[in-house]
């Protein structure tokens, strides 16, 4: 299976390499002066912040790159640029969060709550939904309130020995279904996922085990596995998709029937 990064990542993702060095020598956050430099920064991760600020040394711009240090897996960048605000339509003293899985992004008014370093912090973690997102009482809030209102859970034993090789291509099938399915992994061995075990009427012998669910209906489906592979989770998905489509064509159908 390639892992093959699209030109539509890469090329923005080597333009800001270039200007900002390497995540491991860049200043954290990354200085975004320029509409080019921000929209590269925020292509080239799954998940981006970007504080928006009227002064680099005001008292919410220190407390931005306090978060900076605190979680140092997540691109942060920092703008003061009146062009770089005006072109996301955001105010001074603005954090937000953009994320390509469901291409849609989340805002942090600094100027009407008393944010501090730990309230952006939350407020990253509950929204940094990714290609794959882990399941737990902080993300949950995130999944609930993201915009793709299909989720497939891959139900499964993080302490397994197979679980890297099922990862890489649980991720790997995600990729074919950005945009359209929130892919989500829930770790049995966490107490607060058992609701979720039982929910699906699953026992931790049967995993690991996909399930669907579409939100708006409560419309899922389950299937037990012997182990996960790219194609067995695509077929999983798209028989899933064509019932939810067969059901939405039924009523069109009944009506033209009517009228004739």
């Amino acid at each position: 299976m390639s892992n093959a990064v699209g030109e539509d990542v890469l090329v923005p993702l080597l333009v800001w390499l270039s200007k900002a060095g390497t995540a491991s020598t860049a200043e954290k956050p990354v200085l975004l002066n320029n509409i080019a430099d921000t929209e590269a920064f925020i292509s080239g991760a799954e998940v981006a912040v970007v504080g928006f600020f009227q002064e680099p040394g005001s008292p919410e711009a220190s407390q931005f790159r306090l978060v900076a240090s605190r979680i140092p897996e997540v691109p942060l960048g920092l703008s003061t640029s009146p062009a770089v605000l005006s072109h996301y339509g955001v105010a001074a003293n603005t954090v937000t969060l953009f994320r390509r899985v469901d291409n849609d992004r989340r805002d942090l008014d600094m100027n009407s709550k008393d944010v501090d370093a730990e309230k952006m912090i939350r407020f990253i973690r509950m929204n940094e939904l990714r290609l794959v997102t882990e399941y737990n009482p902080v993300t949950a809030i995130g999944v609930m309130q993201g915009s793709l209102q299909l989720h497939l859970l891959l139900i499964t034993d993080k302490m397994s020995p197979n679980h890297p090789k099922r990862m890489h291509r649980y991720r790997a099938a995600a990729e074919l279904f950005k945009g359209k399915i929130l892919f989500i992994l829930v770790d049995t061995n966490l107490k607060s996922n058992e609701r979720i075990v039982s929910f699906f009427k699953l026992k931790k012998s049967q995993v690991p085990a996909l399930a669907i669910f579409h939100t708006p209906d409560e419309e899922q489906d389950v299937l037990t596995l012997d182990e996960v592979s790219v194609e067995r989770v695509q077929d999983f998905c798209n028989r899933f998709l064509q019932r939810m489509q067969q059901k939405e064509d039924e009523p069109e159908e009944k009506a033209l029937n009517e009228e004739l």
